[in-house]
């Protein structure tokens, strides 16, 4: 159990964490973290010391490090009691044993949105229950043994469902009545729970009238607590940590990328004074990375953007200027031009709209690009940290990533399981996988992408963020195109972090 105000030492904490929880004898490790609002960390920041707004940092960086993060005191001891004390559920199958029908229905509705589901029963197990249970008893999850139920009926129903192998853990409620054996259903659980090897956490609804009972069960390493919700919670815990301990190992993708091109560019732009870099070299640098970066030219009149449009086809323009970052603001871009002759007036038309924006910005030219085919906007970024290095993030693209904020973070560098993780671990994954029979994207090709972008943030320190602003991600078999980039440089950048 962790209490951290701050980590210093970003990736090395996940190199050395990450051989605890998922080494040859995994140790879960929960963690919480204060300061998560910037009041919190300014509070934090007089004692020890806390970085603001750098909690996507944290999450990060748990996530990647196995670490099971909390976010009370509360959560912290609950969640221990079943870490130390029970086995990890093998699936997401969840049994529930219970006196009174409402404890029952609520523990079900926050068993589902807590990631798990209700196991289905077997027939033989329901079977079993229809003979041992009275006929007005529930023989179906959740299992409801009624309110005059006494040990023996706990007991039979309890084996029954640990022994169903459609059951990976099971939630058990006790709410105290008249007829109820709170002691002697209390000795029946935890020889039943060991002999399964199934996690079994427990809720004796009350306070004096239960403790003894609930003194039992801690006695014998059976996690309690005083309400159900809270016993689904944390076996829901405990089934989300097995996931990452079961989580498949990908061979590793080797990246080709020519480093030395991309370094020539960023310390020629450095030379110059040049600190946000947009299409023209921000596509160079891509492109000597392995990206899929769509053809384009800067043009700089308009016989040479009716050229561009003869050359490309289907083109869009954006300006070039080392003043204006936001083009569509100013008029600055242009999609869907078809002709050579359409191109020509495009030029003109988008240089004078410019000029009467921003007459004091340097119009180096206009970025000419062939138009990406249709396919899933995603966003691919690069935020530097001083502490950490590199946060990588992924998500839904497009006008979308303001409004939805949809995405999922790494501290670079990452390996294909960290890539595979933050594409499948944002809420619009399914747009990505054939929604709505929609056709299934290029998954793999995007993974590919996210690979070169960490290698990318880890050999070029000087690269403070970058945003490529939609990738658009094609049918599968079709890969991605990059439709647009831009890079801000820092010419004091950090060494470069251990690979």
């Amino acid at each position: 159990m962790m209490y951290v105000e701050e980590l210093r030492h970003g990736f090395e904490f996940i190199e050395t964490v990450r051989e605890i929880t998922g080494g040859e004898n995994p140790t879960p490790i929960l963690v919480i973290k204060s300061g998560q609002t910037a009041e919190g960390a300014q509070a934090a920041s007089s004692h020890t010391g806390s970085l603001a707004g750098s909690e996507m940092v944290y999450t990060a960086l748990f996530q990647q490090a196995g670490v099971f993060r909390v976010q009370t005191i509360e959560e912290l001891f609950d969640y221990a009691l079943a870490f130390g004390n029970q086995p990890l559920p093998r699936g997401n199958r969840m049994a529930i044993i219970t006196n009174a029908g409402g404890p029952g229905i609520i523990a079900t509705d926050v068993t589902i949105h807590s990631g798990l589901t209700l196991a289905k029963l077997s027939d033989e197990t329901t079977e079993t229950l229809r003979r041992h249970l009275p006929s007005a008893a529930n023989i179906h999850n959740p299992v409801d043994v009624i309110g005059d139920a006494q040990s023996d009926r706990y007991q039979a129903a309890l084996a029954a469902v640990l022994n169903d192998d459609n059951v990976d853990g099971v939630i058990f409620i006790l709410t105290p009545q008249s007829m109820t054996e709170i002691e002697a259903t209390a000795q029946v659980i935890p020889p039943l729970a060991r002999a399964s090897g199934k996690p079994v956490v427990a809720s004796f609804m009350g306070l004096l009238d239960v403790s003894k009972g609930a003194e039992i069960l801690q006695r014998n390493g059976i996690p309690h607590y005083h309400f159900p919700e809270t016993a689904a919670r944390a076996i829901s815990a405990l089934y989300r940590h097995s996931q990452w301990i079961a989580r498949a190992h990908h061979r590793e993708f080797a990246i080709r990328v020519d480093k030395k091109r991309a370094r020539e560019v960023i310390k020629a732009a450095l030379a110059e004074g040049k600190q946000y870099l947009g299409e023209v070299e921000g596509n160079e640098i891509l492109a000597a990375y392995g990206f899929p970066v769509l053809p384009g030219r800067l043009v700089t009149s308009p016989e040479e953007a009716a050229a561009a449009a003869s050359a490309f086809g289907h083109c869009a323009f954006k300006i070039v200027s080392p003043q204006i970052i936001h083009k569509s603001d100013v008029g600055g871009v242009r999609v869907g031009i078809k002709t050579p002759e359409e191109a020509a007036v495009a030029y003109s038309e988008m240089v004078a709209t410019v000029r009467s924006h921003r007459p004091e910005a340097t119009i180096t030219g206009i970025y000419a690009q062939q138009m990406a085919s249709a396919g899933v906007e995603v966003i691919l970024g690069i935020k530097r940290y001083r502490l950490f290095g590199p946060l990588l993030m992924f998500g839904l693209g497009g006008i979308f990533v303001e409004i939805f904020k949809d995405v999922s973070f790494r501290l670079a560098p990452i390996r294909y399981n960290g890539a595979q993780f933050m594409v499948h671990s944002i809420k619009a994954f399914p747009m990505l996988n054939g929604a709505r029979g929609a056709k299934p994207c290029d998954i793999e090709a995007l993974e590919h992408c996210l690979l070169r972008l960490s290698a990318l943030a880890t050999d070029n320190p000087e690269i403070a963020e970058l945003d490529i602003n939609p990738l658009m991600v094609h049918p599968r078999g079709h890969g991605c195109s990059v439709a647009d980039c831009r890079i801000l440089l820092n010419p004091a950048g950090s060494c470069p972090e251990k690979r």
